[in-house]
């Protein structure tokens, strides 16, 4: 298969390189095959190698994606909205936590936009697990906050294992997880492996899957009320309920929000869709060689927004809503942050920010491509559902 893709650098071929040997240890170690999760984790997060712990630019024009944040105001001051009645009714402790900051544009607007409601909160954390990003974000909010907006913010290692009360916010957070892909072979359960060919290349593998991949795959059949066909190829996110216990920590009130791109369980593992969701990205080019150039692109899975309601909910959380992203954006307020935005800036920016709402809303763009989950306990945030409810295809 060839693949449209510009070369990279020699310095960054050095840097996948060196990342390529240490998996290609760890093979050997293992006997000969890693599990696709544990290749996917090395790619993404081996300290100091992997896509998302080295240096290199990820979002925007120069670098491999754009995530709504980057595209201008509006995405993150109408989460602003969405999510300041909570911070409020928790009062003065309440505390917010970012997972996942990128260049630190979510968390300027956020800050900014609940100052304007005063609802900000007494802390606003932002775990964020690359030492290169966490740097360009401190730039970036010290330079545009003012000094007491700014002192509010704080990067940490994990999320609070103390009680606290406040609003856990992710995007584009759930893709990035480690993930185990699974195949259906002779009825059987097997889990897809990473291995060396003969010539030292990574080439799929199999293995027969664990007692916890096989009850998480005949979990999905019996909601399916069918089971897999033969030779169907998909993943499971097994850690997706311990991870949201983790991530929640010790929150006791307040509210959950994830935004990503994804499915429900039926619509996930549709039968054709019997290659899985995993895909690469380069440059702003999906594309499907996993196995290219390790810690230069980035790997993603779509989330099974069925799991995560059942997670969430398992946590002890209720289910505040689901919907699209243009539906929870238009049910909070972004026509009227856009009006208000165009009032303030030349024909130039009136442009750019139509542009931007375009994007975010349009179903061609971000706008159904990307959905929107809410959780909460002990706070109201029904209110930011109330358009275009997608719960019934959970």
């Amino acid at each position: 298969m060839k693949l449209d893709l510009p070369h990279p650098a020699a310095e960054a071929l050095r840097h996948s390189e060196r990342l390529e040997r240490r998996i290609r240890n760890e093979i050997v170690a293992a006997g000969g095959a890693i599990p696709f999760s544990r290749f996917m984790e090395l790619s993404l997060y081996a300290p100091g190698l992997g896509y998302y712990s080295a240096g290199s630019i990820k979002f925007g024009e120069a670098g491999d994606f754009v995530t709504a944040p980057e595209l201008g105001p509006l995405f993150a001051a109408t989460v602003a909205n969405a999510v300041a009645p909570v911070l409020q009714a928790l009062g003065t402790e309440a505390r917010f936590l970012e997972l996942g900051g990128g260049g630190g544009a979510f968390a300027e607007t956020v800050l900014k936009r609940l100052l304007a409601l005063d609802a900000l909160p007494s802390t606003y954390a932002i775990l964020e697990p690359s030492a290169d990003l966490r740097e360009r974000q401190r730039e970036r909010l010290q330079t545009h906050l003012t000094p007491p907006v700014f002192d509010l913010v704080q990067w940490v290692d994990r999320p609070f294992e103390e009680d606290w009360n406040g609003v856990l916010f992710a995007n584009e957070v759930l893709d990035a997880l480690p993930t185990p892909r699974f195949l259906i072979r002779d009825g059987e359960v097997y889990e897809e492996t990473v291995r060396l060919d003969g010539e030292g290349r990574f080439v799929r593998g199999e293995q027969p899957g664990d007692a916890l991949l096989i009850a998480a795959v005949r979990h999905i059949e019996r909601y399916l009320g069918n089971v897999l066909p033969e030779g169907y190829r998909s993943e499971v996110l097994l850690q997706l309920p311990y991870w949201i216990q983790a991530v929640a920590g010790g929150l006791r009130s307040g509210a959950m929000l994830f935004v990503d791109y994804g499915y429900s369980r039926r619509e996930y593992y549709l039968p054709e869709r019997d290659d899985g969701t995993v895909r690469a990205f380069y440059r702003h080019r999906g594309h499907e060689n996993l196995y290219l150039w390790p810690g230069l692109q980035d790997l993603t899975a779509s989330v099974d927004f069925t799991a995560l309601a059942e997670a969430g909910t398992h946590a002890g959380f209720d289910l505040s809503g689901y919907c699209t992203q243009a539906n929870f954006l238009l049910g909070n307020g972004i026509d009227g942050l856009l009006t208000e935005a165009e009032s303030r800036t030349d024909e130039v920016g009136r442009v750019q920010f139509r542009q931007e709402a375009k994007k975010l809303l349009m179903p061609d763009a971000m706008g159904e491509r990307f959905q929107v989950m809410g959780f909460a306990r002990d706070v109201e945030l029904e209110v930011a559902f109330l358009i275009g409810d997608l719960t019934w295809r959970l």
